[in-house]
């Protein structure tokens, strides 16, 4: 039985323009943390778009999505753990075949509690729990960059570092090692957007505020008056904004950071 909610269960519109419909058809994204939430809806948003789709996530992702032909190929990976991500990555490619990618989406990331129930902060947790949240958060959008640059650049292709605006201001909920590691992660993206531009790929990042998403606490619903639009962002908004930073409209942008937050930031 499919979800209601999902995206991917929803019937699909009309076919599009067939010399639009016939390029987006070639090109190929590969998202990571694809199985819910924002990584869930960026696929779908990708798919109605007519890409194909390649993802990993910690989990399989619900039978209905496989029987769409454009998620061509879905990967059972721990990012935060190496082996496991050069796996993929070597898995990937070679799935890929003789084909240039397009776009890569690095969407997967943690915010850890504590044993107690606690985000993990500077005074509380492990410094190894630390390590967890860098390895998945920044580490692996670093190496998943390298592994498929070849590719990327052969289809003169885009990055997009999903960050947070937690990696801006001190967020009453999300907890240290996450914000620290996403102010890091948007660091990553400017310098990798200076690098990876000789190469003919554009880096840019999307920084969610707070999102409705099946990992949405209770204690969120205070930071909605805080939000000068009064609600909180869906997972389509996100999606939404990936997509048009991967389109042919945005080539001339790079190294930019777009804060999809309702206006959050601001006060």
């Amino acid at each position: 039985m499919t979800d209601p909610h999902d995206p991917l269960a929803e019937p699909k519109a009309g076919a599009a323009d067939t010399d639009s419909e016939s390029k987006r058809a070639s090109r190929t994204v590969v998202i990571t943390g694809a199985s819910q939430g924002i990584g869930h809806a960026i696929a779908a948003r990708f798919m109605s778009e007519g890409w194909r789709v390649v993802t990993c996530a910690r989990r399989d992702v619900p039978a209905h999505c496989r029987r769409d032909p454009l998620w061509t190929h879905h990967f059972v990976a721990d990012l935060g753990v190496a082996d496991s991500l050069d796996a993929f990555a070597a898995e990937a490619v070679e799935a890929l075949g003789d084909e240039p990618l397009h776009a890569l989406i690095n969407n997967a990331g943690v915010s850890p509690k504590t044993p107690y129930k606690e985000r993990l902060g500077i005074l509380n947790g492990s410094i190894d729990a630390w390590h967890d949240v860098f390895e998945l958060n920044f580490f692996a959008p670093l190496r998943l960059a390298r592994a498929f640059s070849r590719k990327l650049s052969r289809g003169k292709g885009t990055v997009i570092n999903i960050t947070s605006i937690a990696g801006h201001y001190v967020h009453p909920f999300a907890g240290s090692a996450y914000s620290i590691s996403k102010a890091a992660l948007s660091g990553l993206t400017r310098e990798m957007a200076a690098e990876f531009a000789q190469l003919g790929v554009r880096v840019n990042a999307v920084a969610p505020g707070e999102i409705a998403t099946e990992m949405i606490s209770e204690e969120y619903e205070a930071l909605i008056p805080r939000i000068p639009l009064d609600r909180m962002g869906s997972v389509g908004d996100v999606a939404g904004v990936v997509f048009r930073l991967c389109d042919d409209d945005f080539s001339y942008v790079t190294g930019t950071e777009v804060f999809v937050d309702g206006g959050q930031r601001l006060l």
